[in-house]
């Protein structure tokens, strides 16, 4: 199609062209995708594939083309992060995280998959095996034999929580890229290394300004918590790094991540008890290596 030349991240290209990427080719890459995957995966079913050749490799190829284009825009939204883009990010979350939720309970589909495991479990080899244990477990973990009710609240609260955590993660970068420190006077640099003293000699010239302009990203705050013998600069860096996006600090309350955090933990416990566990630690364990919140 038309689209798939002219946007970046429909492209069968190996590696993502970030150059020609733009926040207007997000939302309609995602929403054609969505689209495609979801008539393929009707037609699947309607021919009643449940073998691994029919059913899993077909699956598998439609979620590594749609996290091939949703990949570079969360790398992108994470290192270039604008206005633009961020709306565009934020546009696409509660698409994919409905379509994941649709697809994790979806029973036709489940069932496909249980056929797969009880027809070729055995002939298949061990990673095959393991990508089939993993989806029906997700199959679980998304509520697939929950009532009506409880599905649908399912995916109201996994929607939500996606919007939360994004915000979540806007307030920190927000609050990171607000602070800076301006120093004029060479002997307050003490000890930093060159590369550090180059990089905020660059970033006063791009602000303009005389000396050396020291921002909150991680290599400048870890030079100056690491090398500075300036005890008074390394405390103003510590304090406004642990300080971000909460009620105190140099920006206390302007991105203050509080009420968000208590909200992201009660949906979590939510989502958790509505499919069957104790609380949200017992949930996420059960895609991880240690078995339990004790352990």
């Amino acid at each position: 199609t038309d689209a798939c030349m002219t946007n970046p991240l429909l492209t069968d290209a190996p590696l993502p062209a970030f150059r020609t990427i733009q926040a207007s080719h997000v939302e309609p890459a995602i929403r054609q995708l969505l689209e495609q995957n979801r008539a393929a995966i009707a037609a699947l079913l309607e021919a009643g594939a449940d073998r691994w050749d029919t059913l899993v490799v077909p699956l598998e190829r439609m979620h590594h083309r749609l996290a091939k284009a949703w990949s570079p825009v969360g790398h992108l939204n994470g290192v270039m992060n604008g206005d633009e883009l961020r709306a565009a990010y934020n546009a696409c979350l509660p698409l994919l995280t409905a379509y994941h939720t649709e697809l994790g309970q979806n029973a036709q589909l489940c069932a496909a998959y249980q056929a797969v495991a009880d027809h070729e479990g055995t002939g298949l080899g061990s990673e095959q095996r393991k990508v089939v244990e993993n989806a029906l477990r997700d199959f679980r973990l998304a509520g697939v034999s929950l009532p009506a009710d409880r599905k649908q609240r399912f995916g109201e609260v996994m929607e939500r929580l996606a919007t939360a955590q994004a915000k979540f993660d806007e307030n920190v970068l927000d609050a990171t890229q607000a602070w800076s420190r301006h120093v004029t006077e060479e002997g307050d640099l003490q000890g930093l290394p060159a590369n550090a003293l180059r990089r905020a000699r660059d970033a006063a010239v791009a602000a303009g300004q005389e000396g050396w302009l020291l921002t909150l990203d991680a290599p400048t705050y870890q030079a100056v918590l690491t090398h500075a013998v300036s005890e008074s600069l390394r405390r103003e860096f510590y304090e406004a790094w642990v300080t971000r996006a909460s009620d105190r600090g140099p920006h206390a309350g302007r991105w203050d991540n509080t009420p968000l955090m208590a909200e992201i933990l009660a949906l979590r416990h939510e989502a958790a008890s509505l499919v069957g566990f104790a609380n949200f630690a017992e949930y996420s364990l059960a895609t991880k290596m240690a078995r339990d919140p004790a352990e």
